[in-house]
């Protein structure tokens, strides 16, 4: 149970998983603007989010970029889903498709929030989630609902089931890394690795590395612009409540 605040209520837990320090930087004052006295934990790639999570698992809400180094598309989502299905992750990309969005929420994210969402939104999206809600921006909501759920993708279920190093495995693979290579950033031998892609072509259904990188494809986000930083209020409405 997370620590309580002087007036009685949850002390809530947040953790921020992005590349970029500032952007990490403005969703972290945008989080305790909303939630005084709120403990926020940061990463800054898959690696450093997993030991992350491992040390805080019952943190109230993730915030995970897309594009953080060590996932391809949405594998991280589905990893993190799998791997903690009781931690809620909202998504939050400078991709602002709404069939991205729609896929984020397929694949078992509770919201996604552009990164140019004005403060005032991203406080909404933050006290929704922690409601148990999800939250999309009002035209993908409404998008959403009519469209329904993406068909089954096989590919989902195998990530959700690996391992964190057949994870890393995946990942690296999917990026066109050999064998010598992703036993060099592992430090492991390249023994290990060619075992964990045995299971990994095994999970897939596949034979060879040309077909596990086609099927991990289907995964993939086209990675977005410059992001813009959360908008300031306009002074009119910059007023003490």
């Amino acid at each position: 149970m997370n620590d309580h605040t002087d007036s009685g209520q949850s002390a809530r837990q947040f953790i921020i998983a992005d590349d970029h320090p500032l952007f990490r930087n403005a969703l972290r004052l945008s989080i305790q603007q909303t939630f005084p006295g709120a403990e926020i934990f940061e990463a800054c790639d898959m690696q450093s989010l997993q030991q992350c999570v491992a040390e805080h698992p019952n943190c109230d809400l993730l915030l995970l970029d897309l594009h953080m180094p060590g996932a391809h598309g949405f594998s991280g989502l589905i990893f993190l889903s799998g791997q903690y299905p009781q931690l809620p992750v909202m998504v939050v990309s400078a991709n602002e498709k709404p069939e991205i969005m729609c896929r984020a929420i397929d694949y078992g994210a509770c919201g996604f929030l552009p990164k140019s969402a004005p403060v005032e939104q991203i406080a909404e999206a933050l006290q929704q989630s922690l409601a148990g809600e999800i939250w999309l921006p009002p035209a993908v909501a409404e998008r959403y609902e009519s469209a329904g759920a993406e068909e089954d993708n096989g590919v989902v279920d195998v990530i959700a089931t690996l391992t964190p190093q057949q994870f890393r495995v995946a990942t690296m693979l999917a990026e066109g890394l050999l064998n010598k290579q992703i036993a060099y950033e592992m430090q492991v031998t390249e023994a290990t690795v060619k075992a964990h892609l045995t299971a990994l072509f095994r999970k897939l259904d596949v034979n060879s590395r040309t077909q596990a990188v086609l099927a991990l494809s289907s995964l993939d986000v086209e990675a977005p612009g410059q992001f813009a930083p959360p908008q300031k209020p306009e002074a009119k409405t910059n007023q003490v409540n």
